[in-house]
């Protein structure tokens, strides 16, 4: 199924959506409303083989962990992506088992030519 996963209060996530045209093929996934499950971030995982590489590095939760001196692994960088939405890295588009993640400005390029 094609997902849209963002977050609605992001307005690079908003802006990024618009952008696609919000086809209506699109099932759009708020994590503050339901967040990612177990199941969808093995399926990133298993595309980035990274749990640190699905960390949005600006999340609020994840600068105030670094600051204390939490060391993390994969296990911890797992355990954070499902505890809290706002460190999932944003907007994540699936799209016919392509996978784009992040709002980097040659990704959301790469979104546009697969859904337009």
């Amino acid at each position: 199924m094609n997902t849209f996963i963002f977050l609605s209060t992001c307005s690079t996530c908003v802006r990024i959506l618009k952008e696609l045209n919000n086809p209506s093929s699109l099932l759009l996934q708020d994590v503050k409303e339901d967040p990612i499950s177990a199941v969808q971030l093995d399926e990133l995982y298993k595309q980035t083989e990274s749990y640190e590489a699905l960390i949005n590095k600006r999340s609020r939760v994840y600068a105030a962990l670094k600051k204390e001196g939490k060391i993390f692994d994969e296990a911890a960088y797992k355990k954070l992506l499902l505890a809290h939405y706002s460190c999932l890295k944003r907007p994540i588009l699936i799209w016919n088992n392509h996978y784009f993640i992040g709002n980097a400005k040659a990704t959301v390029e790469q979104m546009k030519q697969q859904v337009l």
